[in-house]
C-alpha cells in the first residue's frame, strides 16, 4: 500500500482537492492501492479553464514540437516500465503479462504513434472549379484547400479496464493535433493516469495543456462534460452512461467520440476451424476477465458443430488459472470490484432461471478468500431473446446460441442492440468475407480477434459514434476548414 496522497494536475501544477481523496482499492487482495483526489466542481472548471488558456499557444505551436514532446513522453514511460505496470497491475487487477504488455507498451507506442502523427499532412487539395457569373459574382475558376484545425479544448473521460492504452489513445492524438485536454480517469484505477501526466510533465508539455481530475463519484465527469469551456468530449465507457453524456454535448453542440459497449457476435460456421475459433473466444475468459467492450461473448454456433464447440469451450475454461495476477501463470485475474462481481454472478444466476445450461464456472472460485473473482461461465442451449445474450455482462462469461444455416447466423449476429466488433470462423475466406460484409458492426475479424491498429475502430448502433485509431484519431481529434479563393 502507498500512503502517499495523489494531487490533482491543473494548469500544470500539482494541486491538492478540494474534497480530500478516496482508497484505489486492489481487486486482487482487497488492500489499498493509494488514494485518489477528490474534485470539487469548482476544480474541474478550473481544470477546463486552464486547458482553454492554453490552447492559443498549443494550437499555434509547431508540429515538430508537439512530436519531439509526445516522443520524449513515450521514452519516459518506456524508462519506468517495471513500476507503472505494477501500478497498473495492482489497480485494475490485470496479470502482470496484460499489465506491461497491453497497458504499459501500448500507452508507450500510442504516444509514439502520435508523435509521428504530428507531422501527418492537414492539408488536403479540392479539385478546380469553373463557377459561371451570376449573383455571387464574376465567371471564374476558384481552388479550394481542406485543411483539418483542432477542435479545441477536449475531455476525455476514460475506461477502467486499460488505464494507459485507453487514456493515451485519447490524449496523444488530441494533443498531436493540437488541442488541449482535460482528463477524467475512470475511478477505479486512476492512479495510472496520473503517472501518465508525470510523464508528459517531465517531457515538457507546457502548463495547461493537460490537466487532469478525479473523483469517486459522477460529479467530476459531468462538470468535465457540462464545462462551458470544453468543445469536445471523448468518452470510453457503458452505453448507459455515454447517452447521458451525449444528451449534454447535444444541447450545446459539443462534438463527441464514444466508445460504448459492446456484444460481439462470432459466428462460427460447420466449416471452421474448431481449435483456432476455441482460443480467439476463449479470451473472453481471460483477457481483462472479460472486461472489454471488443470481446467475442455472444457465440452462434451452427448446429453442425455445436456441440463439438461446447465441449472444447468447456475444456478450455476449466484449464485455465484463476488467481493473483502477479503470479507466473495466472491467465485470469479478478474483476474490477466488488459490485462489479456481484453484477456479473447475477447475471450467471439469470441465465440458469431464464433455461441456459452452465456448463462451465458457474461459481465463485474456491481458495480465493480475498479478491473479487469470478470463475470463467460458458452458458449453453441459449436463445436470443435472453438477457444474458443481448445485454453486456463485462465479465468472463460466454453464451452459445445455435443456428441451422447461414442467413440464420446473420440475422441473429445482426439482432442486437450493439454493433462493435464482430467475428466471423469459416475454413471458406471467401464465404467469411461475404458474411462480414452484411454484419452491422463498426469492425469484423475474419478467423482472428486480431486488430490492425491502423484500421478504424468505432461501432454500429448503440456502440458509438466516431472512429478513432491510426489517422483516424487525428481525423477525429479534428475540424475540417474550407479556403476557397478565385483563380
Amino acid at each position: 500500500m502507498s500512503d502517499k496522497k495523489q494531487r490533482l494536475f491543473i494548469g500544470g501544477e500539482w494541486t491538492e482537492p478540494d474534497c480530500g481523496s478516496y482508497e484505489v482499492i486492489n481487486p486482487a487482495t482487497e488492500d489499498v492501492v493509494g488514494l485518489a483526489p477528490e474534485a470539487s466542481r469548482e476544480q474541474v472548471y478550473a481544470a477546463a479553464a486552464a486547458a482553454r488558456d492554453a490552447f492559443a499557444g498549443w494550437s499555434r505551436s509547431r508540429p515538430e514540437d508537439r512530436a519531439a514532446i509526445l516522443g520524449r513522453a513515450a521514452g519516459i514511460i518506456q524508462r519506468d516500465a517495471a513500476a507503472h505496470t505494477a501500478l497498473a497491475s495492482a489497480e485494475s487487477g490485470a496479470t502482470t503479462g496484460t499489465a506491461g504488455g497491453m497497458q504499459v507498451a501500448v500507452g508507450a507506442a500510442r504516444f509514439r504513434r502520435y508523435a509521428k502523427g504530428a507531422l501527418e499532412p492537414v492539408e488536403e487539395a479540392v479539385p478546380p472549379q469553373i463557377n459561371e457569373a451570376g449573383p455571387m459574382g464574376r465567371a471564374g475558376v476558384f481552388g479550394a484547400l481542406a485543411v483539418r484545425r483542432p477542435v479545441g479544448v477536449v475531455t476525455c473521460i476514460t475506461s477502467y479496464n486499460n488505464p494507459w492504452a485507453n487514456a493515451a489513445g485519447k490524449i496523444a492524438p488530441a494533443l498531436a493535433m493540437g488541442n488541449t485536454v482535460l482528463v477524467k480517469p475512470a475511478p477505479q484505477d486512476p492512479l495510472s493516469v496520473y503517472a501518465m501526466a508525470a510523464a508528459l510533465e517531465e517531457a515538457g508539455i507546457p502548463p495547461g495543456v493537460v490537466n487532469v481530475v478525479t473523483g469517486s463519484g459522477p460529479g467530476a465527469g459531468e462538470a468535465a462534460v457540462d464545462s462551458p469551456d470544453v468543445d469536445m468530449v471523448s468518452f470510453t465507457g457503458s452505453t448507459a452512461v455515454g447517452q447521458r453524456i451525449a444528451e449534454v454535448c447535444g444541447r450545446s453542440m459539443k462534438r463527441q467520440l464514444m466508445e460504448l459497449g459492446g456484444k460481439g457476435a462470432a459466428l462460427v460456421l460447420d466449416d471452421a476451424d474448431l481449435d483456432s475459433a476455441v482460443a480467439g473466444i476463449g479470451t473472453t475468459f481471460s483477457f481483462y476477465s472479460g472486461q472489454i467492450c471488443t470481446a467475442p461473448t455472444r457465440v452462434l454456433a451452427q448446429r453442425g458443430v455445436y456441440d463439438a464447440l461446447v465441449e472444447k469451450l468447456a475444456a478450455y475454461a476449466g484449464y485455465l488459472k484463476v488467481g493473483d495476477p502477479t503470479v507466473r501463470g495466472t491467465v485470469v485475474g479478478p474483476v474490477i470490484s466488488a459490485a462489479h462481481r456481484d453484477r456479473v454472478e447475477s447475471y450467471i444466476e439469470l441465465g440458469r432461471k431464464e433455461g441456459a445450461r452452465v456448463v462451465a464456472g458457474g461459481a465463485r472460485p474456491s481458495g480465493l478468500d480475498r479478491g473479487f473473482y469470478v470463475a470463467p461461465t460458458l452458458l449453453a442451449d441459449c436463445t436470443n431473446d435472453m438477457r444474458v445474450v443481448r445485454e453486456e455482462i463485462f465479465g468472463p462469461v460466454v453464451v452459445v446460441v445455435p443456428f441451422d444455416d447461414e442467413e440464420e447466423g446473420i440475422a441473429l449476429a445482426n439482432d442486437s442492440d450493439y454493433g462493435l466488433l464482430d467475428y466471423v470462423w469459416s475454413g471458406d475466406v471467401a464465404r467469411a468475407f461475404r458474411i462480414a460484409g452484411r454484419l452491422r458492426a463498426g469492425g469484423v475479424g475474419v478467423n482472428t480477434i486480431g486488430r490492425n491498429m491502423e484500421a478504424p475502430f468505432g461501432g454500429f448502433k448503440k456502440s458509438g459514434v466516431g472512429r478513432d485509431v491510426g489517422s483516424y484519431a487525428l481525423h477525429a481529434y479534428s475540424e475540417t476548414q474550407a479556403i476557397v479563393w478565385p483563380g
